[in-house]
């Protein structure tokens, strides 16, 4: 029996997306299925778009490694592809002297982790940059970024399809097989109603993942990990922005705070908040935000909350329940589930996005 394509990737967001360029630069007949009926319709396109430095993340981790790696792979394809982009920098404040010593090992993990740009700054000198700003102490982060997620996830699909990729919406996948031949059978549902056969098979459905690897037929100890959900709202600002820069709290564990971003139109938003939800719920819950302005005049005294307004949720894949230690991204290949051709991507949250070109570099060799 032979296969439909060689290669089905499942997602079509930015991680999908680079996947399927990649492969298809290698000469690998892709085709990327996407449940949707556009590219990008759920973590990706529902972010704060910013290109992360690399500072926050344990030393040797893959978050660290691909972060800093896909951070200058991602400003170098968005300029020379017409990507809408800005280096807009990033401050990294302390609002209280008990602060400073977090602020401190931070700047510590970030030059393990190959970020040796940090400027650290008193609370006067981060004022002159940003006169809106309270803090006692800063950190300048000036490979800090924001990108327009949407025209990035366009040129990946175009540098896919010119290189022979088939990206197919509207079609959800159901179930996942492997058949005599060792061929992966894909029933999808939509407008296709089929099986398609594969030699290869990338499962790169963010929030979906474990639910999909679930369908395949595991033998021996293997089992996909379970994936949580925590839902974030973000509140915009209305009117012209405080801030010309992105402005980032102390990290309270893996939340990195409601903090700040400009994005590429100049507007300033708030978020995400965090809350863990048993089930996909994009609903917005504006109530929530009472309980955060007190949290965002610590560093911007001067909030006017009738300026705020709701903007939008997004939900990020987790491999951990609440007040769980954070693990890595989890790639799983041949080594880990005993099967040829296939990788499995789990818990791909921030910074997926700014990690997504070297992420899809390590899955097309591993695969």
């Amino acid at each position: 029996m032979s296969a439909d394509v060689e290669t089905v990737v499942i997602g079509a967001g930015v991680v999908g997306l680079a996947i399927a360029r990649e492969l298809s630069l290698r000469g690998q007949e892709v085709m990327v299925l996407e449940q949707h009926d556009l590219i990008g319709s759920e973590t990706s396109s529902r972010n704060s778009e910013v290109i992360h430095a690399g500072i926050y993340y344990p030393p040797g981790s893959l978050r660290a490694k691909l972060c800093v790696e896909g951070k200058q792979k991602l400003y170098a394809f968005c300029a020379e592809n017409g990507v809408d982009h800005e280096p807009i920098t990033k401050l990294l404040v302390a609002t209280s002297e008990s602060q400073l010593p977090k602020l401190k090992a931070i700047q510590e993990t970030a030059i393990r982790n190959g970020v040796t740009d940090l400027q650290p700054m008193t609370g006067e000198e981060a004022r002159k940059l940003e006169p809106e700003l309270f803090c006692v102490a800063a950190m300048l982060s000036p490979s800090t970024g924001i990108v327009d997620s949407h025209g990035l996830m366009l040129a990946l699909q175009g540098h896919a399809e010119t290189n022979g990729a088939q990206v197919v919406l509207n079609t959800p996948v159901e179930r996942l097989g492997l058949g005599p031949s060792g061929l992966y059978e894909i029933a999808v549902g939509g407008g296709m109603a089929t099986t398609i056969k594969a030699k290869r098979l990338v499962v790169s459905a963010g929030l979906h993942a474990s639910k999909l690897a679930r369908t395949l037929p595991w033998s021996g100890n293997y089992r996909p990990p379970e994936t949580y959900y925590a839902v974030g709202q973000y509140y915009a600002l209305s009117g012209k922005s405080p801030f010309s820069r992105h402005i980032y709290p102390m990290p309270d564990g893996a939340w990195l705070g409601l903090h700040v971003t400009v994005d590429i139109g100049g507007r300033c938003k708030f978020g995400p908040d965090i809350e863990w939800i048993p089930e996909i719920d994009y609903s917005f819950k504006p109530e929530k935000l009472e309980k955060f302005l007190g949290f965002i005049r610590t560093y911007y005294p001067a909030l006017d909350p009738e300026r705020l307004h709701p903007d939008y949720t997004g939900i990020r894949p987790k491999l951990y329940r609440e007040g769980e230690p954070v693990p890595d991204f989890f790639l799983h290949g041949r080594e880990t589930h005993g099967l040829p051709g296939l990788m499995l991507l789990y818990g791909i949250e921030s910074p997926g996005l700014t990690a997504s070109m070297a992420l899809a570099e390590m899955v097309a060799e591993r695969i």
